[in-house]
């Protein structure tokens, strides 16, 4: 029984030490993939890092290769060993210089100068005997401490002291209640990857790690060692996080859910069905393949049921549950205008099979800004006649049911959403085959039944047109992130670096307000609330512009573009006139995108891709005018 526990637990300890690989791996590569330019997700990334190698290499060592192989494993091993105090360190430095006490040089000369003496000690490690000497015991590797280890583990202790006391100094400076609790979370386990990974085994005679009792510490660290992760990766999320701190605990739950946890539970099935003689009356390993596909789709079922409770009971609750059920029941409504699109082309095609007719479409009638919507066929009528025409068509179509109009029959289309009487907002046509339009009851039936489908696709067309206009005028005007709750979350710094790092507006920032300010330049949210308002050159134009600041705005803006111009007459064939003409013609003309990809010569998808530069072109413009004013106060 004794023996059947210990093979057990060495199991589990193969099985806890794959596990912490899988989630320190997981979770360096989700911080790296989050925000890369942030110091502290850096700095983390190297401590996961070291995490991952030292439990990486046990992993690879229980798998009992040569001994030769073992030994170098056991070295190799050492990078993440050496490195861990120096890593931690370093994350508390930067998690310091966050609160607003960047270093003066001192502390960036300590990290060289641990950086060097962890590198000395990986040399040390590796190709010598006079720090650890790796031996083979009961085809097991045995690490026994040499006569420098002593030096080691001062150097070890020292750093990772230093850096609990760097940490303790950034708690210290929070200001709010949330960022002394994440603070609070650090202190107490910034040092768990330190402490985990600590070669003990080294300070204790030749294979006593491989101990019933040494297996049970071993698993119990483990354990201890995987929870600390999760707990660690907690508050260093939100380090350098742009989105709000309850959309960053439901991705990192996602995360760690859906990543991590599923490895885990696939290398469980792996590693404890494999030596398993018989399951239902299959050998193990044939069984192994069929569990881990099993087990995957469970836990994929039960994420799906159950993550919607963890969030609300963990995340969202009281009001900002019913806040995240009308989000999420807006998510699920709003469809993008492609796939509407796809649905009005079906009631066209299914209203052309019906009628047995070749061509069809729907139009929409707004006297501000008549448009065909979608045709099946090639129709012979252009734009410009459906605007010349836009009057008597509205006036036609409201007297009666179907009339002609050219060569087609034409049945106005009404929105249901006023109270009062239905509104005409399009028509649907189909091809005439004759003089006389002359259908029966059942045929007029299901005509009228196409002309509802098409008006109602339509009629939400026309409304989340206007949902996301005001969207694209309104998200941008959203500033306050996780960066900018910096500024009142700790004390100010010595040079008061936070305050004045946002004196110039960050370039993704202004690149966004320009983009819907430029949708609404002649009206809407992207111009009367935007954040553009703000800049100093706006400001500066109010005096000329009757102190009203939709006018400043658009004067500067107006001038963002006119710098874009070349010298010399207008070419709208011209490369070197591209991202002018595209200015001028989407924004102030306030032309449609295949008008405009039609008078320059180019693909719509192209001009897309040139309009997005032209934008980025012009917040350049406005940032580098902003600089020069605040240069002159």
């Amino acid at each position: 029984m004794r023996d059947l526990f210990k093979i057990f637990l060495d199991s589990l300890n193969e099985t806890l030490a794959a596990a912490i690989v899988i989630f320190a791996a997981s979770i360096l590569l989700y911080n790296l993939t989050r925000n890369l330019r942030d110091r502290i997700t850096r700095t983390s990334a190297i401590v996961l890092g070291c995490v991952t190698m030292a439990y990486g290499c046990d992993v690879l060592i229980s798998l009992e290769p040569m001994p030769n192989t073992m030994i170098a494993l056991t070295r190799i091993q050492w990078i993440g060993l050496a490195f861990i105090p120096v890593a931690t360190y370093h994350l508390s430095d930067a998690l310091l210089a966050t609160t607003g006490l960047p270093s003066r040089g001192r502390r960036r000369r300590v990290i060289r100068i641990l950086y060097l003496i962890a590198t000395c000690f990986l040399v040390l490690a590796a190709f010598t005997d006079t720090l650890i000497k790796p031996d083979i015991y009961q085809n097991q590797v045995s690490v026994q401490a040499q006569f420098l280890f002593p030096l080691f583990t001062s150097y070890y202790i020292i750093a990772n002291l230093v850096a609990l006391l760097n940490v303790w100094r950034a708690r210290r400076r929070c200001l709010t209640s949330s960022t002394q609790r994440r603070m609070t979370y650090l202190l107490f386990t910034v040092l768990i990857p330190s402490i985990g990974i600590f070669p003990y085994s080294a300070l204790l005679k030749p294979g006593t790690e491989f101990s019933l009792n040494g297996l049970i510490l071993v698993n119990i660290a483990n354990i201890l060692m995987i929870l600390m992760l999760i707990f660690l990766s907690y508050p260093l999320s939100f380090f350098g996080s742009r989105i709000p701190d309850r959309v960053v605990k439901a991705e990192l739950l996602r995360f760690i859910l859906r990543g991590p946890m599923t490895g885990v539970l696939a290398l469980i099935v792996i590693i404890f069905t494999e030596p398993t003689t018989q399951i239902i009356g299959v050998l193990g390993r044939q069984f192994m393949p069929f569990g881990v596909v099993a087990v995957i789709l469970l836990w994929q079922w039960v994420i799906h049921i159950g993550l919607p409770a963890l969030e609300r009971r963990w995340i969202y609750h009281d009001e900002d549950d019913e806040q995240l059920n009308k989000l999420q029941t807006l998510s699920e409504r709003l469809l993008t205008r492609s796939d509407l699109m796809q649905l009005l082309e079906a009631v066209l095609e299914s209203a052309c099979d019906y009628l047995r007719v070749e061509k069809a479409f729907v139009a929409a009638l707004l006297e501000n800004n008549p448009e065909f919507v979608r045709s099946v066929g090639q129709i012979t009528l252009t734009e410009e006649a459906l605007q010349h025409e836009i009057t008597h068509l509205i006036q036609n179509l409201s007297n009666g049911d179907v009339q002609q109009w050219g060569n087609y029959w034409v049945k106005p289309l009404y929105s249901h959403r006023t109270i009062n009487t239905p509104r005409l907002i399009g028509m649907l046509g189909v091809e005439a085959t004759g003089d006389t339009f002359e259908l029966n009851q059942d045929d007029s039936v299901i005509l009228n039944r196409f002309a509802d489908r098409a008006a109602s696709v339509l009629d939400d067309i026309l409304l989340q047109s206007e949902v996301y206009a005001a969207l694209e005028g309104l998200l941008p005007q959203f500033t306050i992130t996780r960066e900018r709750a910096a500024e009142v979350e700790y004390l100010p710094g010595r040079n008061n670096t936070l305050a004045s790092s946002h004196n110039l507006p960050e370039r993704d920032q202004i690149i966004e307000q320009v983009r819907a300010a430029l949708r609404h330049y002649w009206g809407g949210p992207g111009m009367t609330n935007s954040r553009l308002i703000e800049l100093q050159v706006v400001q500066n134009a109010l005096p000329e512009n009757d102190f009203n600041a939709v006018k400043a705005l658009r004067t500067v803006l107006t001038q963002a573009i006119e710098n874009q111009r070349p010298e010399g007459e207008r070419d709208y064939r011209s490369a070197e006139w591209l991202i002018y003409n595209i200015l001028t013609l989407r924004f102030i003309d306030n032309k449609k995108v295949k008008d405009v990809a039609r008078r320059l010569y180019i693909s719509e998808a192209n001009l897309y891709r040139k309009q997005n530069t032209a934008i980025e072109a012009v917040a350049e413009t406005i940032l580098s005018m902003e600089q020069q004013c605040l240069e002159a106060i």
